[in-house]
């Protein structure tokens, strides 16, 4: 008989996990739409841009315009200091990274691109991961598993070894081609075995996937 795997890593999202960050990606883009006399995001480019890459973000909402690869060089120089205070950082986050540490491996996989260091480095939490891959570090980003074949890798793990947290369709997609374990973080309409309310919730689910491997 087969028994499952200790579970060895913890792979965390950043936007929708580790942050409320949709705020802070409002501001952002419609200050580069801004720049370039344009009208601020609608509801379905928020949803697009909180979810996919900065390029795509950049093309999707630039689309029809002459300014998109002006964007992009300018959003790629611009200073992303002021959008970090928009961030919310999920209650119980650093608890449970504390607790994880001693025991885990700790990793990030984000669609984030050059601003995730100083994300992680502003909210103190940048010494937590052994291991952070941002869009910039692969040649596929999620949904896409290269982020989180990456980081198994490294580790020298299998991928039942690993739990991605994600709170959205594209990271639910990006686990299931990993072959990692999924937790489905705030979002409970996502087609996940586990699914967590609040960092109390993923703490619980962990300590069960450990005792089930032990």
């Amino acid at each position: 008989m087969n028994h499952p795997k200790r579970i060895s890593a913890v792979i965390f999202d950043c936007d929708g996990v580790m942050f409320e960050s949709r705020r802070a990606n409002i501001n952002f883009y419609n200050h580069l739409l801004a720049r370039y006399g344009l009208v601020p995001m609608t509801d379905e480019q928020v949803d697009y841009v909180h979810m996919h890459t900065a390029e795509k973000a950049v093309r999707h909402i630039f689309e029809g315009t002459p300014f998109t690869e002006q964007a992009q060089a300018y959003r790629m120089q611009m200073d992303y200091t002021p959008f970090i205070k928009d961030m919310v950082m999920e209650p119980g986050l650093k608890e449970l990274l504390k607790s994880l540490k001693p025991r885990m491996r700790l990793a990030v996989a984000t669609n984030r691109s050059n601003t995730i260091a100083a994300v992680l480095e502003q909210n103190g939490l940048a010494g937590f991961f052994d291991i952070v891959v941002s869009s910039l570090d692969v040649e596929n980003p999620k949904p896409h598993p290269e982020s989180i074949h990456k980081i198994l890798d490294f580790f020298g793990l299998d991928p039942d070894e690993a739990v991605y947290i994600g709170d959205s369709p594209i990271d639910l997609e990006t686990a299931q081609a990993a072959g990692v374990h999924f937790v489905a973080y705030g979002n409970g309409g996502l087609a996940a075995s586990w699914k967590a309310a609040d960092m109390k919730d993923v703490e619980r689910i962990l300590a069960d996937m450990e005792n089930a491997g032990s």
